[in-house]
């Protein structure tokens, strides 16, 4: 009846149920608060924070035990026309150089691994060269490679190295295949970061600051392999290798990024004002 009556009473004639208003729910919140700022004051404010909480738990229990209080709120109708002056989607026009991470563009992933497969293919040259002129034998920049993956290999002899073995060709091969492809692909990624001469900064500065940190660590690595690498011959391989891997992946052609772009379209979302191409007139 109450209901009736404020409706009546209402401009338009409606209401509308609503639960009423409290402050409890703040009270408790600031009761817990100073309970947990009297564990690194005084215990004082826990206590007060404890009376906050009970009171706010009691008051807070009462407006909704047993029945939740509400209250009717008149409700009153406006009319809204949505209108505009545009009769086109006006697009966010985005350049190169608007917030862009860089590379804009880069080397797709297929060229990276051309480039890590003839890379590999160039430094075994230099490589069998220092096994004939070295120890007369092209087994053994081979064994000296994948003798870390032979169990049987305990301290092995220069003779023993320098002899053919299929388990060492094995494991040689796998390790040289795997790193080549992974460092091809490192180059595709590293070469359009470089602003000019990227292949000259790939195949010589990169191998060198590769060599340095590799022979400084390996004498911790594995001893006996730091004392039987010939550096030198080390490094010249390694440069053949960038050489030829950067020759080849910057043959290649580049594709954007797409990092300029809004997130909505690198995740293929749908986007009006975004697309390009879409003249149609949206109302």
């Amino acid at each position: 009846m109450e209901t009736h009556e404020q409706s009546n009473s209402s401009p338009h004639g409606e209401t509308i149920h609503l639960p009423a208003p409290t402050a409890w729910p703040i009270v408790m919140a600031f009761g817990v608060t100073l309970i947990f700022a009297g564990f690194v004051t005084n215990m004082i404010v826990s206590i007060l924070g404890a009376v906050f909480f009970v009171t706010s738990a009691v008051g807070w229990f009462r407006q909704v035990l047993p029945h939740e209080a509400h209250e009717d709120l008149p409700v009153e109708a406006h009319d809204i026309t949505i209108a505009s002056t545009r009769t086109h989607v006006t697009r966010i026009e985005i350049s190169e150089e608007h917030r862009a991470h860089l590379p804009v563009e880069t080397y797709p992933i297929l060229s990276g691994i051309k480039g890590g497969i003839a890379g590999g293919i160039a430094m075994i040259f230099p490589a069998l060269l220092y096994g004939i002129l070295s120890h007369h034998s092209i087994w053994y920049p081979v064994n000296l490679l994948g003798g870390a993956g032979v169990a049987n290999w305990s301290n092995p002899t220069t003779q023993d190295i320098a002899a053919f073995h299929i388990q060492g060709l094995i494991v040689a091969t796998i390790i040289h295949i795997a790193t080549s492809v992974l460092v091809g692909l490192l180059y595709g990624a590293m070469l359009p970061m470089l602003p000019r001469h990227p292949i000259v900064l790939g195949g010589i500065i990169a191998p060198l600051l590769w060599t340095g940190l590799l022979h400084s660590t390996l004498g911790i690595i594995n001893p006996v392999l730091d004392d039987r690498i010939a550096w030198g011959w080390f490094v010249v391989s390694q440069v053949a290798f960038g050489m030829v891997a950067g020759f080849v992946v910057a043959r290649q052609g580049k594709i954007r990024t797409g990092q300029s772009m809004p997130f909505v379209l690198r995740m293929g979302i749908e986007a009006s004002g975004l697309h390009s191409g879409e003249g149609e007139d949206r109302h």
